[in-house]
């Protein structure tokens, strides 16, 4: 049950390792009822095999019919104006029709055009880490920066108000919020993200949403490019650079593994792939709601009932991996859930492991005596956040 003092169980940690309370729900049970962050009770689903199969099956695992968290704070109106262009709120064929036009946007090709510029920005964070001398934060020097700038740059967004829209994505992600602050912070996310396509469309750019008005402008109606808007900016930036702070964290933490990437740069991409399996960044897809009564680890779930998918837990399942807790930046982690599965596997994944693959040697090249400024102890982490990241992290070199 979640209590008001700690985030619901599909969120929480010990330190960078999933609770031994959600590790015990997996390897005992598989699927427990919990209290959610919805207001309604739900049921969490935490073996790995389990978790795919939900995230795999949209007919009998919606989307759609999953409520707005905090929708009683918003008149019915608003609901749909803000979920329309929503892809993680979506179910085919809506969804397909919404991806279909920004699919060819994220191809790994067309992100390798990218890498040149992407290679400018890293070097001017770590030239701005540099500069402001030891100890410095890694999160507001580096890991924050990096995708922000790149993911400004892709979508047109001014990257003069990043201060602003990352306040507002830190607020929305987070699920202590009140209903009626998540409902102020919504509104005012959603009336600046209104600006910036009403410019797109008096005006559109070489950026991508010039490119949704001018291509696909007949197809989309003004909510649907603002929500496809606001959901390419919140997780264009706020999970990359989770991911970029933490991977830090774990990889000082594992000198061993650190020394592999910083010297050895044919180990980067595996060791991407077991980072993202083994912090888990995002703790968890929107919930589903049942269709129909389903069966999941001997556990029946009727319909119209919340599931909600740990993806700590999937990640660190021994049914999936062998030492699934023992960081091992030489193992294959193909087929983990990191970035979700089936049709809202994360579209941006392909940028977020090519800023990764970018950033991460280039830190630990640049500073080859970086470590921990504070004790790991004293490590503050965003606890309530549906993308586990940090607040700070001093570090020196």
């Amino acid at each position: 049950m979640t209590q008001a003092n700690q985030p619901p169980l599909q969120m929480r940690r010990n330190g960078l390792d999933p609770a031994d309370e959600l590790a015990r729900a997996r390897d005992d049970e598989g699927v427990v009822r919990v209290e959610t962050p919805w207001g309604l009770p739900g049921y969490l689903v935490c073996r790995h095999e389990d978790v795919r199969r939900v995230l795999a099956d949209s007919e009998r695992f919606s989307s759609a019919l999953t409520p707005l968290r905090g929708a009683g704070a918003l008149d019915p109106g608003e609901v749909a104006r803000m979920r329309a262009g929503q892809l993680i709120g979506l179910d085919p064929p809506e969804h397909t029709r919404l991806r279909r036009m920004l699919t060819p946007e994220f191809t790994v090709r067309r992100m390798r055009r990218l890498e040149p510029r992407i290679v400018e920005i890293v070097q001017a964070a770590l030239d701005d880490l540099e500069q402001a001398g030891k100890p410095a934060d890694l999160v507001a020097h580096f890991a924050l920066p990096v995708p922000s700038l790149v993911i400004c740059e892709l979508l047109g967004v001014p990257y003069a108000d990043r201060a602003a829209f990352q306040d507002r994505s830190v607020r929305q992600l987070d699920t202590s919020l009140p209903a009626e602050e998540l409902a102020a912070v919504r509104r005012e996310e959603r009336a600046y993200l209104a600006g910036l396509v009403a410019q797109a469309q008096a005006d559109p750019g070489e950026d991508m949403l010039g490119m949704l008005v001018r291509e696909h402008g007949d197809e989309l109606s003004t909510d649907e490019l603002i929500g496809v808007a606001g959901q390419l900016l919140l997780a264009g930036h706020e999970t990359t650079s989770n991911m970029l702070g933490l991977g830090v964290l774990a990889l000082l933490r594992h000198p061993d593994q650190l020394a592999m990437i910083r010297d050895d740069p044919a180990r980067i991409e595996p060791a991407v792939e077991e980072l993202l399996r083994w912090l888990s960044i995002s703790q968890s897809p929107p919930p589903r709601t049942t269709t129909t009564e389903v069966e999941i680890a001997g556990q029946v779930i009727p319909a119209g009932a919340l599931v909600i998918c740990s993806l700590p837990a999937a990640n660190r399942d021994h049914a999936f991996v062998a030492e699934p807790d023992r960081l091992d930046v030489t193992r294959e982690s193909a087929g983990h859930v990191a970035f979700g599965h089936g049709v809202h596997h994360c579209l941006g994944a392909p940028l977020a492991r090519m800023e990764m693959r970018i950033a991460l040697p280039a830190l630990l090249r640049r500073f080859p005596g970086l470590a921990l400024a504070d004790p790991f102890e004293q490590t503050s982490f965003r606890t309530f956040s549906v993308a586990f990241g940090l607040n700070a992290l001093r570090v020196t070199w």
